[in-house]
């Protein structure tokens, strides 16, 4: 924008040369010509940014289109991994109570008995092990659940018989289901349970009372343990919860002394 003004003051005619009219017309002249120039420039320029602006802007709505899509893509793996991840929680919560009841694991009483074995098996006789009973309730259970006794003395290889007492006070039918566990969880592995009531739906009609075996033993192989060496004590532990459309009973948890 200053070049027009230094041309127009550069080629100014001075006053004392007004007379010479030719010298004067040379400047007119050239100036005339400079001015048309930069008209004609000046639009060129303004027109080449015009154009550059657009490009930046065409290359900036792409870039916008590519995350978009790229964020797109992410989203739906993401949903694909979160809708997989329930499907298998669903999924691992009966392989798990299965995996759990055939170990071991995690003081879960193994499910089942080999028949032979418990005719078979030696008690080991210097080796006794007291057995304590506890009953636990979820909060919306409204059922009366108890153990007969508190405890029992055995030992490693001998089969024992104890007795659960549960009683619906209300005057409605009710259907529990309980889990269990064992504690130290390490002693779950040898905690045989040949009869019980885990795990299966029980109905009881209003105010109806009964009881509700568990009849279970200790592998030999309990005292051949180095782990299980300072254990003389056993907890088994039953929580009744209401039986409900839907409902997933907790997983076996790991308890200690």
């Amino acid at each position: 924008m200053l070049l027009p003004l230094l041309l127009r003051q550069s080629l100014r005619c001075p006053p004392v040369l007004l007379t010479g009219s030719a010298r004067c017309h040379t400047q007119r002249t050239l100036h005339s010509q400079a001015e048309h120039f930069l008209r004609r420039k000046l639009p060129l320029r303004s027109h080449t940014q015009s154009r550059g602006v657009k490009s930046r802007s065409r290359k900036s709505k792409s870039q916008e289109e590519d995350w978009k899509a790229r964020n797109k893509t992410v989203l739906t793996y993401i949903a694909a991994a979160g809708v997989g991840m329930i499907g298998l929680s669903y999924a691992a919560v009966p392989l798990y109570r299965l995996y759990c009841q055939a170990s071991g694991l995690g003081g879960t009483a193994v499910a089942g008995h080999d028949t032979d074995q418990v005719e078979t098996m030696k008690p080991v006789k210097e080796r006794i092990i007291k057995v304590s009973f506890n009953a636990d309730r979820h909060a919306s259970m409204q059922w009366n659940f108890k153990p007969q006794q508190t405890e029992i003395f055995v030992v490693p290889g001998e089969t024992a018989l104890a007795f659960y007492k549960a009683k619906n006070p209300t005057d409605k039918p009710i259907i529990g289901i309980s889990t269990y566990n064992v504690v130290p969880f390490d002693a779950g592995q040898y905690f045989n349970k040949i009869q019980c009531f885990c795990f299966e739906e029980q109905r009881l009609n209003p105010h109806e009372e009964v009881d509700m075996p568990v009849f279970f033993y200790i592998d030999p192989e309990f005292d051949e343990d180095p782990r299980m060496a300072r254990v003389d004590t056993i907890i088994l532990s039953y929580t009744f919860f209401e039986a409900k459309e839907g409902q997933k009973l907790p997983l076996p948890g790991y308890s200690y002394n």
